[in-house]
């Protein structure tokens, strides 16, 4: 955002860290009482879509694995700004867990309105020396617990009629990468998972005899990320991130804060005649 004097001359840009929170006052309240829960929504392009749906008045609820004390600060953040806001800690990849919090959210809020599936890890070996639990333990996370977190809420959201299912995916689930067969398979395995779901979700609507020509129904989409400046590249050697870049049209990475637009697109009423859709944000990596 930029700031204009009313004379000729222009004052300088005003540049909002994307770790900052958001004044109040810049509040623009267009999901207002609809509840979102964020996996992985404490730490960089999962934080950004938080921070995207508290701006727009909406109840957020962020899970998060490990790390309680950032988990901490930014739900704090958030309150002081007048947010309803909460934390669900969980590991992803057991289903017990995404049933648990799936829960938590519901008895806290009392409703669930939108599921983004966005927590995610990487362990990055060739195939020759992956492991059997470097292979499982991705897919676990990575897309068992996308399953398992939509199965969980998808009763809720069916009894209600409406509901958004965002999965987060990435561009190495559509190119592949040398040392990355446990991430791409698992990021490629949610756009089957995000089809099927799209399908069975509007399947289920009609059986309960809940679509009609005015319903914003269950829409189920994946947002397929190119490389995005977050925590996941501060210990990627700038030779490697120059060759990155230089892959990239655009020439640059990405922001989380551009990942988290078309989230809130995709949650929004405006998106309620697409369903079942990869959306590519990647600067053109892969025309």
């Amino acid at each position: 955002m930029t700031t204009e004097t009313t004379s000729k001359s222009k004052a300088p840009p005003t540049v909002v860290p994307e770790t900052e929170v958001f004044p109040a006052d810049r509040r623009r309240p267009r999901m207002t009482g609809r509840v979102a829960f964020v996996t992985g929504g404490t730490r960089g392009i999962g934080a950004a879509i938080t921070r995207s749906f508290a701006e727009q008045g909406a109840i957020v609820a962020a899970g998060y694995g490990r790390d309680t004390e950032h988990a901490n600060e930014l739900v704090a953040q958030l309150r002081e700004h007048g947010v309803e806001a909460s934390i669900h800690q969980g590991n992803v990849g057991s289903a017990e867990d995404c049933r648990r919090t799936v829960e938590e959210v519901l008895d806290q809020h009392g409703r669930l309105d939108i599921l983004v599936n966005n927590a995610g890890i990487t362990i990055d070996k060739t195939v020759l020396k992956m492991s059997d639990e470097d292979w499982y333990k991705v897919i676990a996370v990575n897309l068992s617990g996308a399953f398992f977190m939509s199965q969980s809420v998808l009763p809720h959201m069916i009894e209600r009629g409406t509901g958004r299912i965002i999965n987060i995916s990435s561009i190495i689930g559509k190119i592949g990468n040398i040392g990355q067969a446990n991430y791409a398979a698992s990021k490629s395995g949610l756009f089957g998972l995000t089809k099927t779901l799209a399908r069975e979700a509007c399947f289920q609507l009609k059986k309960a005899d809940k679509l009609s020509d005015d319903s914003i129904g269950i829409t189920v989409n994946t947002v397929a990320p190119g490389f995005i400046a977050t925590e996941m590249l501060e210990h990627v050697p700038e030779k490697v991130l120059d060759r990155i870049r230089s892959q990239i049209p655009m020439g640059r990475l990405g922001r989380p804060d551009e990942i988290a637009r078309v989230v809130h697109f995709l949650a929004s009423d405006y998106s309620s005649f697409i369903t079942g859709a990869v959306f590519d944000v990647n600067g053109g990596q892969d025309m």
